[in-house]
């Protein structure tokens, strides 16, 4: 099968490499077909995670088709479509035990989760890890609630994540803040309240929406220091 492989800064290589097999009873196999790239993808290239070793495949946000599983695998059967979860905590390892969640050393089958037949692939792949991103780290982390006003700066992924999430949650405002016109107007579209550029205007214009003391949630998803 072909791999993207990292081989160390700004190296990678696409690169035919031996099939996975099934090492333990909790294992599964998915063949994967479709993925995204995502900004930790693009820092590991770049060089700025040292502990990703020469070798590693990238890549953790997909989808999929069950080809095979281990004898203790009953969630999910040769055949299902499946979201792979990029972090899933097995509970069991030293890590889990720590509360040390993301540094999961064991995902196998728990990571798997089958998805309705109605939803389709590029909608699908997007639960892997870019809308669940925006969820936990903007929605869940700003404690969004009802009535709150939530300020999202940047209309990406990560951004479009957080507004449709946090929607869930019955905020009194959902202002999304971006350069692109375009993005702001899809994020009219996906439920928000308020639409800023980032000008000189910008906090005059907030206070005119929120009132002098600002918003009660800032999510920041661009990721630059600018932002």
């Amino acid at each position: 099968m072909k791999a993207l492989v990292y081989h160390g800064e700004h190296n990678i290589s696409l690169e035919l490499v031996d099939k996975p097999t099934i090492l333990k009873p909790t294992d599964a196999i998915v063949k994967v077909t479709r993925t995204t790239i995502c900004g930790t993808d693009l820092g590991i290239y770049k060089g700025k995670n040292p502990e990703v070793a020469s070798g590693r495949i990238l890549g953790h946000e997909g989808i999929g088709i069950v080809e095979e599983v281990g004898e203790s695998v009953s969630n999910v059967k040769v055949g299902d479509e499946v979201l792979i979860g990029c972090i899933t905590p097995c509970g069991k390892c030293d890590n889990c035990r720590k509360q040390l969640y993301s540094h999961c050393r064991e995902t196998e089958d728990n990571s798997l989760y089958k998805y309705p037949q109605t939803i389709n692939d590029e909608i699908a792949v997007m639960l892997s890890d870019a809308l669940p991103t925006g969820h936990e780290i903007g929605v869940q982390y700003g404690h969004v609630s009802p009535g709150k006003s939530v300020a999202i700066i940047g209309a990406g992924p990560v951004g479009m994540g957080a507004l449709l999430t946090a929607q869930l949650y019955s905020p009194g405002h959902l202002i999304v803040i971006d350069l692109d016109k375009n993005r702001l107007e899809m994020a009219r579209k996906l439920g928000a309240t308020h639409t800023l550029v980032p000008n000189e205007k910008l906090f005059d214009n907030l206070k005119e929406i929120v009132g002098e003391d600002g918003v009660d949630v800032a999510i920041e998803a661009v990721g630059i220091p600018q932002t």
